[in-house]
């Protein structure tokens, strides 16, 4: 894998170093649904079928990515009908068939074709009302996309991102109610609050704990050449609060639920103008 072409999923990075074949488990031979996830292997999400299969019990992780799914599900609401969601980076589907469940339409995507193959397998047993639309595209192709969406799930992909704040700040566009995002972070300082402007002299304040920073990888993280970033949690909540949002809840590590705050967005001029530049609206 080259670093072309970042591969937006659902996966820590401390997961996608493994060897694939640590990754694959013993299918049952002597049945067609277990034949068919042997050969769709290897598996990321371990999704629950209705045979009483599971696609991955043999996670490094364990049950992944269900008990993530514990953290983030209190703050979806648990009727959806009639809203739209959004998946990105959504590997075998495990989250969007949650959200399916709930009443939601939802678009999920990937740039991973396995991944996708594997989801398009499942959706007939696990969204049998045909309410998800798996799509193969990037982030940056949500310029293209003209809706809003109720709830977004931006999970697991911004650090393996070249151009984060470009693709938070699409994300954010698309975003008309909560935005769940999940990405690596580093450790750092409880968050200060920044001064209106710095002087010119007074850079070493941002060397001072507590100033957001980001740690740009240079070579590879956990062996894998896409993770480009580890920002702390100051920097993660100030380039939400860039992007026109604001953390209303942070219900696990690393987990950030994000609403849309248009009184307090004041770079709003500033990025819309470096939106349309970048974009060539």
């Amino acid at each position: 894998m080259t670093r072309d072409g970042p591969r937006q999923e659902s996966r820590p990075p401390a997961v996608r170093g493994m060897t694939l074949q640590s990754m694959r488990h013993e299918a049952h031979a002597d049945d067609e649904v277990g034949q068919r996830i042997a050969e769709l292997a290897p598996w990321f999400h371990n999704l629950h079928l209705p045979s009483g299969h599971t696609t991955a019990p043999d996670h490094p992780l364990g049950d992944f990515p269900s008990f993530k799914w514990e953290q983030i599900a209190p703050h979806v609401p648990r009727d959806l009908t009639g809203k739209r969601v959004l998946d990105i980076g959504c590997n075998a589907g495990y989250y969007s068939f949650q959200l399916a469940a709930r009443g939601a339409e939802v678009l999920a995507f990937d740039v991973d074709e396995h991944y996708l193959q594997q989801a398009r397998w499942a959706a007939p047993q696990l969204d049998p009302d045909g309410r998800i639309e798996f799509r193969r595209m990037q982030v940056y192709d949500l310029v293209d996309t003209p809706e809003r969406f109720d709830v977004t799930l931006f999970l697991g992909v911004l650090y393996h991102l070249r151009y984060p704040l470009l693709a938070l700040d699409l994300v954010a566009e698309r975003t008309g109610g909560t935005l769940i995002l999940q990405t690596l972070t580093m450790p750092g300082d409880a968050p200060v609050t920044s001064p209106p402007d710095l002087g010119i002299d007074e850079r070493a304040a941002l060397t001072q704990p507590g100033w957001p920073r980001a740690a740009f990888i240079e070579r590879d993280l956990a062996g894998d050449p896409t993770n480009w970033w580890a920002a702390d949690d100051a920097c993660v909540q100030a380039m939400v609060r860039s992007a026109g949002l604001r953390v209303a809840d942070t219900p696990a590590h690393e987990i950030y639920v994000c609403e849309r705050d248009p009184q307090h967005d004041h770079a709003a001029s500033l990025r819309e103008e470096e939106l349309r530049a970048a974009t060539r609206r």
